[in-house]
Order: structure tokens, then C-alpha cells, then sequence
């Protein structure tokens, strides 16, 4: 039997369910995230940190720790354009409150970065669709980065059966912004950042303001668009895969329940989003229409791929 702690977050009137990690499962783990350094059951990898190695099958135990924490370092942002290139630069350190780090399953300390991300004003879709893979996948309004995925993969196989960050099996240390700490500092966006909708104005009967940018240039929002019959709650075209993961001595056991993210697969039309979480919808920002990816409640969360091209700086600053 499985438990869970469901956390219900309210944004400007609207309560809805949030995720993230927390498992009492037995694997052979550490606590740090993709560029820690292993303690145990790791293996060096060739050009990068130890492969932690994971044994957990099924979703457990999910709770949030709770954001009440405010920053002693400010937010320091500028954005400029210059003909047909944006610049975001930042120092990673939201305005929102988060909660505390260190804790308990994350042992890092929220510190301000030197980030330096560029994009095109003029983004287009390439007609084929880009892993976000060991890249950010983009920055929020307020400076802080994006990232889909982790490096955490079952029996520390990397290009295996990866662990999705609000799947519930690893203790990741998340917090209320489905958010947790790099060992460089750097504190980054895995699903919905509830304090930024918050501070944004996020309403539930209102098109999603503008909530950050992918790498590719296109924009990014979160839960509701319109795509061209009104305002409506978006949903993702994710769905569980039926039966049983393979199993054996490569592959892990036990049903398709989201514990990896292999455990979902794309289903075209069974929501009303694409491949990468995106549409065309009408918003404030371009009212004539544009293209754009939303965050969900749901699986991705937030999109792991991309249409257009990203721009390399999201690989370099990462």
C-alpha cells in the first residue's frame, strides 16, 4: 500500500494539487542532486559526477517542505535586447519566500549565481523535437533557471530509466516552489514555481501572465491559455502506459505508475497540449497569437523538449 501526503497549495483563489519527492524506499542512494558527489552505491562516469544507484520501483510517500523562508540576498536581474537576441542575466536568487535549505533529503545552500542566458526574439520551430537532457531548460521571470529532468537513473544506469523529479520515489528535498538546491547553490524550478505565479497574479478565470522563456525563445506560462475558444485550464497528453515495466536484470519491475519517466508516453490529442507542453494561444503578450509552452498539474509538469532551437548558453550555464 502506498501513502501519500498530497500538499494543496492556493494561488490567488485557486487550490490545486502539487507534488514532489519523498520516498522512505530502501535504494542505495545519496541525498545531492545531479552534480553532487556520490557518497555511496556511485560509480564515476566519464565526464561527470558518480551515478548514484537507485533501487525504488514505485511512487511513495510526496510532500513539499513548506516556503516560509525569506532570503537574505536580493534579486538582481537586467534583461536587454539587442536587434534580434535577447539577454537575460541573473543571479539565480528568487523574491519569493522558499523553503529552508539545507534540509533534511537536499544538503545544499541557496547561493546567488552568475548567469548569463541568451535566446532568440524570433523564435521557430525546427520541425523536429530537441531533448532538454543535462541543459536548463529555460529561466523564469524573475531570473531563476528550469530544469525537466534529473540525473537520477535506476541502478545508477545513466541513459536508462530516469527518475522524474516529482514522481514521488526519491527523496529530492523539494520544496512548496517544486523547487530544491544544486550543489553549486544554483536553486531552480522543477514544476509549477507557486511563489512567482503568486507574486504574478496567477488567476484561475484569467490566461497565465507570461512566466519566463524557454532556451528556444518561445514563451513560457503556466496551467491556463487560451488557444483560441476562451480561457481553460490546460491539460498535458501524457498518459501512464498499461501493464508492467519488463523487468530482469536490465530493467526495472512493477507497473507503470510514474515513477519513471519512461513510464509515461505521448498520446496525440488526448489533451491539449503538444510533445514539449506547448500550443498556440492568444495571450496578453501576443494577442495575435503565439506560440508557447505551459506548465501542468500533470506529467511533464514542465516540458522536456523543445520545438525550436535552444540556445547553447542554457547548456553552459548549467
Amino acid at each position: 500500500m502506498i501513502n501519500k501526503t498530497i500538499l494543496i497549495a492556493s494561488i490567488t483563489g485557486m487550490s490545486f494539487l502539487i507534488t514532489a519527492c519523498n520516498s522512505t524506499g530502501g535504494s542505495t542512494h545519496n541525498l545531492k542532486d545531479r552534480h553532487g558527489k556520490g557518497k555511496k552505491g556511485g560509480r564515476m562516469v566519464s565526464g561527470g559526477p558518480p551515478s548514484r544507484s537507485h533501487t525504488e520501483t514505485s511512487v511513495s510517500e510526496i510532500v513539499l517542505i513548506q516556503a516560509n523562508s525569506s532570503l537574505s540576498q536580493s534579486n538582481l536581474m537586467q534583461v536587454t535586447i539587442d536587434q534580434n537576441t535577447r539577454v537575460i542575466v541573473s543571479n539565480g536568487i528568487p523574491e519569493h519566500k522558499v523553503g529552508a535549505f539545507p534540509n533534511k533529503n537536499n544538503p545544499n545552500r541557496i547561493q546567488a549565481r552568475d548567469y548569463r542566458f541568451t535566446m532568440t526574439t524570433k523564435p521557430r520551430k525546427t520541425g523536429k523535437i530537441t531533448s532538454s537532457a543535462k541543459w536548463y531548460w529555460g529561466v523564469a521571470m524573475n531570473g531563476v533557471p528550469f530544469e525537466a529532468q534529473t540525473a537520477e537513473y535506476w541502478q545508477g544506469k545513466r541513459g536508462g530509466w530516469n527518475y522524474d523529479a516529482l514522481g514521488g520515489a526519491l527523496p529530492l528535498g523539494l520544496d512548496e516552489n517544486n523547487a530544491h538546491v544544486q550543489p553549486t547553490g544554483a536553486y531552480h524550478y522543477h514544476g509549477l514555481p507557486v511563489g512567482l505565479l503568486q507574486n504574478l497574479g496567477w488567476k484561475a478565470t484569467e490566461h497565465s501572465p507570461q512566466i519566463g522563456w524557454a532556451a528556444d525563445g518561445y514563451p513560457v506560462y503556466a496551467l491556463t491559455g487560451n488557444l483560441g475558444d476562451g480561457v481553460k485550464m490546460l491539460t498535458s497528453s501524457y498518459r501512464l502506459k498499461e501493464g508492467q515495466r519488463p523487468g530482469g536484470s536490465n530493467n526495472p519491475d512493477g507497473s507503470y505508475d510514474g515513477t519513471f519517466n519512461q513510464d509515461w508516453q505521448y498520446v496525440k490529442g488526448a489533451g491539449d497540449l503538444d510533445e514539449c507542453n506547448g500550443a498556440i494561444t492568444y495571450s496578453d503578450e501576443f494577442p495575435k497569437g503565439s506560440y508557447g509552452y505551459f506548465l501542468t498539474k500533470d506529467h511533464p509538469f514542465l516540458s522536456r523538449c523543445w520545438t525550436g532551437t535552444p540556445n547553447r548558453s542554457f547548456f553552459t550555464n548549467h
